[in-house]
């Protein structure tokens, strides 16, 4: 499947086969493909929180609406980013470039991010929106269907998966085997209306 293929029939699925499993290959393989989302320094930013312990899943479904695809889709992938990962060692984040190259980046990554909460945070949604995207896309490669998720008490969330202090959760992605089909695009805006040129 061509990429823009997978973008046209992408949609948000929310009615999955709960008895269906995706291979640890399968899984692997969708995680390999969302670590080469972009992030800004290459800091790598995002956590892939794959919850698979079936209670666990029964307590997030409680403060999700009781949407039924947080427990009966294959995968219940939890996006979260590290606020902090740009003081973490951050030459490991370059560390096959040129020295000088190293050299410049390093102050740079400091420089942007010190003392700039609203800035890593910003960055935190930046990262795992491009890396749900990612995840979505490389599924319905596969054949799974998907949706993104923010439905759902994101305190309560993170205390039930021990979300570190310094972390922020940003969606929820599910996938799995659908079975049921999208409604009709509910209506697409004309280009005319979304693409501005230059300037408002």
């Amino acid at each position: 499947m061509n990429v823009s293929t997978a973008i046209q029939k992408r949609r948000s699925i929310k009615t999955f086969d709960p008895s269906h499993k995706l291979s640890d290959a399968e899984i692997k393989h969708l995680l390999s493909l969302a670590a080469l989302s972009p992030t800004a320094f290459n800091i790598q930013n995002w956590r892939f929180v794959l919850v698979n312990d079936p209670e666990v899943r029964r307590k997030i479904r409680s403060v999700a609406w009781d949407q039924a695809q947080v427990t009966d889709a294959s995968l219940l992938i939890i996006l979260a980013a590290d606020l902090k990962a740009w003081q973490k060692e951050p030459a490991r984040y370059w560390k096959n470039v040129p020295p000088a190259t190293r050299e410049f980046l390093l102050p740079a990554i400091d420089q942007y991010y010190r003392d700039q909460e609203q800035a890593q945070r910003d960055e935190a949604m930046r990262s795992c929106g491009m890396a749900a995207m990612t995840l979505m896309l490389a599924a319905e490669e596969m054949g799974y269907a998907s949706c993104p998720m923010d439905g759902f008490d994101f305190e309560a969330v993170a205390n039930l998966i021990h979300l570190p202090e310094d972390y922020v959760i940003s969606m929820f992605v599910v996938i799995g085997k659908g079975v049921k089909e999208a409604w009709p695009r509910g209506g697409q805006l004309l280009l005319e209306e979304i693409v501005v040129y230059n300037s408002f």
